[in-house]
């Protein structure tokens, strides 16, 4: 891979995701549920959380409309969501008043995140699978200055046994143990398969389930 490159005059460069579809990620909740919000938790998380992979505080990076986040908040874990869509954050924080959940939703971008605490776990539904392999390296360095020696990555992506072109890119196991392999501070620890529920899968799209450690 070919080192990142950053815009010098500090603003966010469109993602991989963004340059395809030619829309800004805000523009997905503009005109009613984008395809990943279901309007609730995804599956694969509910059952990380209930054997208690998540521990500590918890960022939730590129939280969308919050779903996730707001189910490990109810769990009692002290939980931040970011994203870079300001829609989604309005409904997320709509949501969190509504249910009386403390959570906390900040915009901010995930590939750059300059944040005031550090955390002791991560998840991450549906956005590694958005980057380009630059944006892959600027991410990795983004969550290592955010999360605390030992803490563990819940990350979920389309997988490449995934039939078709449609949607975002699939991801190989390969791709994730090089993302986070040696000289990027990260073990990948497991990687399972899984599914990724959407609006248009009635049975869910292939997806990997990995838990990644940093240090």
């Amino acid at each position: 891979m070919t080192e990142p490159t950053t815009d010098p005059d500090g603003d966010r460069a469109p993602t991989l995701h963004e340059r395809l579809t030619g829309r800004p990620w805000d523009t997905s909740y503009q005109d009613g549920p984008a395809p990943w919000d279901t309007g609730r938790p995804q599956p694969a998380v509910v059952r990380l959380a209930a054997r208690g992979a998540f521990t500590g505080r918890v960022l939730d990076a590129g939280c969308g409309t919050g779903e996730n986040a707001l189910h490990l908040a109810s769990l009692g874990l002290s939980t931040v969501g970011v994203d870079v869509a300001e829609t989604a954050l309005a409904e997320a924080r709509r949501k969190a008043a509504e249910r009386r959940l403390d959570a906390t939703f900040l915009i901010a971008d995930a590939l750059r995140l300059d944040l005031d605490h550090t955390f002791d776990s991560v998840l991450d539904c549906g956005l590694f699978h958005t980057f380009d392999d630059q944006e892959r390296l600027l991410y990795v360095a983004s969550l290592t200055a955010v999360t605390v020696p030992g803490a563990t990555l819940h990350l979920l992506c389309f997988s490449d046994a995934e039939p078709g072109t449609g949607g975002p890119r699939r991801v190989s196991r390969d791709e994730l143990r090089g993302t986070f392999g040696p000289g990027s501070g990260w073990q990948v620890d497991t990687i399972e398969a899984d599914r990724f529920e959407t609006r248009f899968h009635p049975d869910g799209a292939a997806a990997w389930v990995a838990s990644i450690r940093h240090g």
